[in-house]
């Protein structure tokens, strides 16, 4: 299988901080470049919120919950989680793909996610997430301000 971003400068992000609001559906994702200053939010539901909330703090349900239950089926199928990619941005809403491997390291699929969802995995497999160098110029907010993102020394990266 082709490499769906050949020819794509892709650039390595990570989760820099997690915004829940009691009260509100909506909840924020922030990620930042990987070694640099670039960086934007993410509008996300409250579920997977606390999802990628309990990855970082390493708390785990009684029960298995969705993200538990999707990645432990493709662990069981023999599938990897390669990569999430955030790949497009349009009217407002980001799109991400998550690309799967088997196990001798070849891309078998190319699944279609929500960014929210893709990150949740991503984290639970601790695999990389990549975001498409024209999403990252276009949603940008390294800047100073109310709005900026955590200093480099606030990372809650769970690497």
């Amino acid at each position: 299988m082709k490499d769906p971003t050949e020819g794509t400068r892709m650039i390595d992000v990570m989760l820099k901080r997690i915004v829940i609001r009691d009260g509100s559906e909506e909840q924020y994702i922030f990620l930042r470049e990987r070694g640099g200053h670039r960086g934007f939010p993410i509008v996300i539901g409250t579920s997977e919120a606390w999802e990628i909330s309990r990855v970082v703090n390493k708390k785990q349900p009684k029960r298995p919950l969705t993200h538990q239950l999707a990645y432990e089926i493709l662990r069981t199928l023999g599938a990897n989680l390669k990569r999430v990619d955030i790949i497009a941005l349009r009217e407002n809403t980001f799109f991400a793909q998550i690309v799967l491997q088997n196990g001798s390291g070849e891309l078998t699929a190319v699944v279609d996610a929500r960014p929210s969802d893709a990150v949740a995995l991503a984290l639970r497999a601790g695999c990389p997430v990549r975001v498409a160098e024209t999403v990252l110029d276009l949603v940008r907010t390294d800047r100073s301000g109310p709005d900026a993102l955590p200093a480099p020394d606030e990372s809650i990266d769970p690497e």
